[in-house]
C-alpha cells in the first residue's frame, strides 16, 4: 500500500502538470481603408388596375433607369436584377354579407444590384435615377475592389497580437514561452451594407453620400507550449 500510495502522489505532482503547459490566446487584427467602390441596391415600384399594366409600367421606368446607368459608364456585368415580383392588392373589406376579399389591383416590383467602381459619380447617378424613376433604395455598401493585401494584412496582425500576448502572459507566470501547437482563424469581418440616406432639394441634385473608410478585420486563437 505504501509504494502504490508514493506511486500516485508522484503522478499527481506539479511537475507532470507542468511539462504539459499550455498558453492560449486570441487576437485580432484591424485594417482601415479608404472604399474605392459601392455597391447600391435600387428598384421600381408601381400599381394598376390590370397585372400586365403593372409590369410594364415598372418594365418601361427601369428600362429608363438602366439607360441613365449606361450613359454614366455603368458596365452590364455591374446590373444584376435582384427582385421581379407581381402581387395582387385585395381588399378585405366586407361589403355585403358572404362576399369575401376581392382583387382591386396590382402591385410590381423591379429591383436591381448596381457596382459603381468610380465613387466621384455615386451622387450623380443616385440623383439621376430618381430623377428617371427609381423610387425604391434598400441599401447602400461600401468596399474595396482587391481584398486580398488588406485580408493578407489583417491576418498577420491578428497573429502578432496574439503572439505580444503570450509572450507578455509567459513572462509574468514566470515560465518560458514555447513553440506553437495550434493556430485556428476565428474568421474575418467584411465591411457592412449601410442604409442610403436620400437628402434632396430636388430631383435633378446629386444625393451627398461620404463614403468614408472601411474596416477589415480578423481574428486568431493560438496555442503555445510553455516550459
Amino acid at each position: 500500500m505504501r509504494w502504490i500510495l508514493i506511486v500516485a502522489m508522484l503522478v499527481a505532482s506539479p511537475v507532470w502538470a507542468q511539462d504539459d503547459g499550455r498558453i492560449i490566446v486570441t487576437g485580432e487584427g484591424r485594417i482601415t481603408a479608404v472604399p474605392d467602390m459601392a455597391t447600391v441596391r435600387m428598384g421600381v415600384t408601381g400599381e394598376a388596375p390590370d397585372a400586365a399594366d403593372a409590369m410594364a409600367q415598372v418594365s418601361e421606368t427601369m428600362t429608363r433607369v438602366q439607360a441613365v446607368l449606361e450613359a454614366a459608364g455603368i458596365e452590364a456585368r455591374d446590373i444584376q436584377t435582384t427582385a421581379l415580383q407581381l402581387n395582387p392588392r385585395w381588399d378585405n373589406r366586407v361589403t355585403r354579407e358572404g362576399e369575401g376579399p376581392r382583387i382591386i389591383g396590382y402591385y410590381a416590383e423591379n429591383g436591381i444590384s448596381v457596382r459603381v467602381r468610380d465613387l466621384s459619380q455615386l451622387g450623380d447617378v443616385l440623383g439621376a435615377v430618381v430623377a428617371d424613376g427609381a423610387n425604391q433604395f434598400r441599401g447602400l455598401s461600401f468596399d474595396v475592389a482587391d481584398r486580398a493585401p488588406l485580408l493578407e494584412e489583417a491576418r498577420r496582425a491578428a497573429v502578432a497580437e496574439a503572439r505580444a500576448k503570450a509572450e507578455l502572459y509567459a513572462e509574468a507566470a514566470g515560465v518560458t514561452l514555447g513553440g506553437m501547437i495550434e493556430l485556428r482563424e476565428g474568421g474575418v469581418h467584411m465591411p457592412s451594407p449601410m442604409q442610403a440616406e436620400m437628402r434632396m432639394a430636388s430631383a435633378d441634385m446629386a444625393v451627398p453620400v461620404a463614403e468614408g473608410e472601411i474596416v477589415i478585420s480578423a481574428s486568431v486563437t493560438m496555442i503555445f507550449a510553455s516550459e
